[in-house]
C-alpha cells in the first residue's frame, strides 16, 4: 500500500509543481509522477534535517518542502528532458 501512496503523492506533487513552473512542460505523466516523488522524498529529507520531519497535525512545513523539492525536481526534469528528446536547447 505504501507504493500506491507514493505514487499518488508523486502524481498530486507533480501536477502541482507543473502549475506552478511558468510556461509548458513537456515532460510525460510517468516523468511527472517520478519527479513528484522524488521531490517528495527530498523534502522528507530536508524536513527531517530541519527537525520539522514528526510534528502533531498536520506538517505544513513538511508539504511545503515537499512542493518545493517537487517544483525543482519537475523543472529540472522537464529541462533533461527536453535535451534528450531535442526540442530546446538547455
Amino acid at each position: 500500500m505504501s507504493w500506491l501512496w507514493a505514487i499518488i503523492v508523486g502524481l498530486v506533487l507533480g501536477l502541482i509543481a507543473k502549475a506552478i513552473l511558468p510556461g509548458k512542460q513537456r515532460i510525460p505523466i510517468w516523468l511527472t509522477i517520478i519527479c513528484g516523488m522524488i521531490g517528495a522524498a527530498l523534502g522528507n529529507w530536508a524536513a527531517a534535517g530541519l527537525g520539522i520531519a514528526e510534528t502533531k497535525g498536520v506538517d505544513w512545513g513538511r508539504h511545503l518542502l515537499q512542493l518545493v523539492g517537487a517544483v525543482i525536481v519537475v523543472a529540472v526534469g522537464d529541462r533533461l528532458w527536453a535535451v534528450i528528446r531535442g526540442r530546446r536547447s538547455a
